[in-house]
C-alpha cells in the first residue's frame, strides 16, 4: 500500500512540474512586428520647428511615423537662431524651420555643422500694411520694416525691387543691403527687425515684410492680407536639416520620407491654400 501511495505521489509531481515548465517566462519577449506595432523598438527623434507652419507638418505625420517605428517629439521654437545651435550640439536631432541662403548663412557665421536633408516647401514672403491697401499709397518718408537676418533682409529688398517700390542694382543677389538701393523714390526708412517681432509691430510701421510662418502665427492670411508677395520660383524652399552624423540614419530618411508624401502634399494644399506651397 505504501509502495502504491509513493508512486502515486511520485507521478503527480512530475505532472506538476511539467505543467510548470510548459509556461512562458515571464520576461520572455514577444516577437518583433517588423509593421512597427507593438513589440518594434521605437526610435525617439527631436526636431525643432517653428510654430506653424512647420510644426502643424510634423503633427501631421506623427501617426505615420509611429507605424515605421519613429517616434517624432516636436520642439517649439519662436526664434531663428536656436533651432540650429540645438541640433549642432545635440540636444535635438534635426530642425525645419529655414531656407537654404539663411543655412549657408549661419553655417558660415556660427562654424555649425549642418547639412540640409531634403526640401519640403516654400513660404512666399509678403509685405504688410495695417494703414494703406496699395504701394502706391506710401507717402514720402515712410518707415518700412524688413527682417535683420542677411538671407531674408536680401530677400525683402528683392521682393521690393520687383514690386517698383525700391531699385537694386542686382535683383539677383541673395544678400543684399541697403547699400545695393540705387533708387529709393520715397526717401523710405528702412528699418531692420528680428523677424518675429515684425508682426508685433505692423501698427507702429507703414510697411512690412513679413515671413510667412510669422504671418500666419499673428492670424495675417499671406493670399488675402499681403500688398504684394512672392512667387514660389524662388531659391527659398524650406529645409529639414540634420548633422552629417545622422542625416543619414534611418529615422531620419524616415522622417524626410513622410514630409515629402502625397499626403503631406495634400496637407499642405488644403489647409494653407497657396499661403505655403509644397517644394516637391
Amino acid at each position: 500500500m505504501k509502495k502504491w501511495v509513493l508512486a502515486f505521489i511520485s507521478l503527480t509531481l512530475v505532472a506538476v512540474l511539467a505543467a510548470c515548465g510548459s509556461k512562458p517566462a515571464d520576461n520572455a519577449s514577444e516577437p518583433a512586428d517588423t509593421n512597427g506595432a507593438a513589440g518594434q523598438e521605437k526610435v525617439t527623434i527631436k526636431v525643432g520647428a517653428s510654430p506653424a507652419p512647420h510644426a502643424k507638418i510634423l503633427e501631421h505625420i506623427k501617426p505615420a511615423l509611429e507605424k515605421e517605428g519613429v517616434n517624432l517629439e516636436i520642439v517649439e521654437f519662436t526664434d531663428y537662431v536656436l533651432p540650429n545651435t540645438k541640433v549642432d550640439s545635440k540636444e535635438i536631432d534635426a530642425n525645419f524651420f529655414q531656407h537654404k541662403p539663411y543655412l549657408d548663412n549661419e553655417i558660415k557665421e556660427r562654424g555649425l555643422k549642418l547639412e540640409s536633408v531634403i526640401a519640403v516647401h516654400v513660404e512666399p514672403l509678403g509685405a504688410y500694411s495695417r494703414t494703406i491697401k496699395s504701394v502706391d499709397e506710401l507717402k514720402d518718408g515712410a518707415v518700412v520694416a524688413i527682417p535683420n537676418d542677411p538671407s531674408n533682409a536680401g530677400r525683402a529688398l528683392t521682393l521690393l525691387s520687383k514690386n517698383g517700390v525700391i531699385k537694386l542694382a542686382d535683383e539677383t543677389k541673395l544678400e543684399a543691403t541697403a547699400k545695393d538701393i540705387t533708387e529709393n523714390p520715397k526717401n523710405l526708412e528702412f528699418k531692420e527687425v528680428e523677424a518675429a517681432m515684425l508682426p508685433r509691430m505692423l501698427d507702429e510701421l507703414d510697411l512690412a515684410v513679413i515671413n510667412t510662418n510669422y504671418a500666419l502665427e499673428a492670424g495675417l492670411d499671406p493670399t488675402k492680407d499681403a500688398l504684394f508677395i512672392e512667387d514660389k520660383d524662388n531659391p527659398y524652399a524650406n529645409l529639414l536639416v540634420a548633422r552629417p552624423d545622422n542625416k543619414d540614419s534611418e529615422a531620419i530618411q524616415k522622417l524626410a520620407k513622410a514630409l515629402t508624401s502625397e499626403d503631406v502634399k495634400t496637407f499642405i494644399e488644403q489647409e494653407y491654400k497657396g499661403a505655403v506651397i509644397p517644394a516637391f
